[in-house]
């Protein structure tokens, strides 16, 4: 044969190289089945602790000796570890007793969360904030140990101080909330992720670049919907710059969050500059679909009066919120709330 035709018969059978993109569909492919595989398993042993819970709930209706109900659960785990292994001790019995008692309806338990996350949420006995934290763990993907730090921070609690817009679907079990611009907002922040000081120990742009060194947790404590956009953004105004500490949107309220950042107590300048910021950006920037930007200045202590005083009546688009460092305890936290009831009282009188 002739060489030159060997050589033609054999590239005349070699596979063509794979097209861009080729490879890559087909991973994506497998990595899907496998995680649809994963989570389907998850939630099959999820719906069988449920049923574990809800039988071991109804063997003991009705008996109120105690001595009766530990012997069961003992026995039970007794046998179901020789028959099954590991996984059923006393303990983990009695979370899938609680995990019932917790979830009576099993059609509410939701496939996103693995069953650690349930055994963190049977530890919460508010029902409406256990069903907040399931709905949110699930819609933002949250990890064990996120879930856990909203929890341990008081998020539901935190929340609750401004009548937030997530809040209000979750108590009301709709699936979705009516997202305003300014229910966005939120006030106080947790920043303890930070590992600053007390404030006073540090710089504006201290704080600024802890914030940009730990975005993934500021987003999330941003709150659902956050998108960021630039750091020190510049605008020029007539031949002055100006500079902006943080910008973001907010695709689910569709507009533009502005923040400006303070170590110290807010002043009614700071409010001020916020206000210019937003009309520049509410006049030249936006695009048709945006609402108008929400402006915030984030402080470390701020006098109510002051911003009420300073802004026009009726005015919110520029908020004032503060930032803590640390978690407050239940106790700073009622004080909180109950002050923040107290002032909504007096507002709508």
């Amino acid at each position: 044969m002739c060489p030159s035709k060997a050589i033609a018969s054999k590239t005349e059978h070699e596979p063509a190289a794979m097209p861009n993109g080729f490879y890559e569909r087909i991973r994506e492919v497998l990595n899907t089945a496998r995680e649809q595989t994963r989570r389907t398993i998850n939630f099959t042993m999820v719906k069988a602790y449920w049923e574990i819970g809800r039988n071991i709930v109804e063997q003991q209706g009705g008996v109120e000796r105690a001595e009766y109900g530990t012997a069961l659960i003992k026995e039970l785990s007794e046998r179901l570890t020789t028959d099954f292994g590991k996984g059923f001790t006393t303990t983990n019995l009695k979370n899938m007793r609680s995990f019932y008692l917790a979830f009576p309806i099993g059609q509410t338990l939701s496939d996103q969360l693995s069953w650690s996350h349930y055994c963190q949420l049977i530890k919460i006995n508010d029902a409406k904030a256990r069903a907040f934290y399931m709905h949110e763990c699930a819609k933002q993907a949250w990890s064990v140990r996120k879930l856990s730090h909203q929890i341990s921070t008081h998020f539901y609690e935190r929340l609750q101080l401004d009548g937030n817009d997530v809040v209000i679907a979750a108590e009301r079990a709709d699936p979705e909330p009516a997202y305003s611009a300014t229910g966005i907002v939120r006030d106080p922040y947790l920043l303890d992720f930070l590992g600053l000081g007390e404030p006073g120990d540090f710089h504006e742009s201290e704080l600024e670049q802890a914030l940009i060194d730990h975005l993934q947790e500021f987003l999330l404590e941003l709150g659902r919907g956050f998108a960021f956009v630039a750091r020190q953004q510049r605008i020029s105004i007539d031949g002055d710059d100006f500079y902006i500490d943080l910008v973001f949107y907010n695709y689910l309220a569709r507009c533009f969050v502005l923040v400006d950042l303070k170590t110290g107590k807010l002043a009614h300048q700071d409010l001020g500059q916020m206000q210019m910021y937003v009309n520049y950006y509410t006049r030249t920037l936006m695009v048709e679909g945006d609402e108008p930007p929400i402006g915030i200045v984030l402080c470390a202590d701020k006098n109510d009066a002051v911003v009420r005083y300073t802004l026009p009546e009726g005015e919110n688009r520029v908020r004032a919120s503060r930032y803590r460092l640390h978690i407050p305890d239940e106790s700073e936290l009622q004080r909180e709330i109950l002050a923040g009831y107290q002032a909504l009282s007096k507002a709508t009188q």
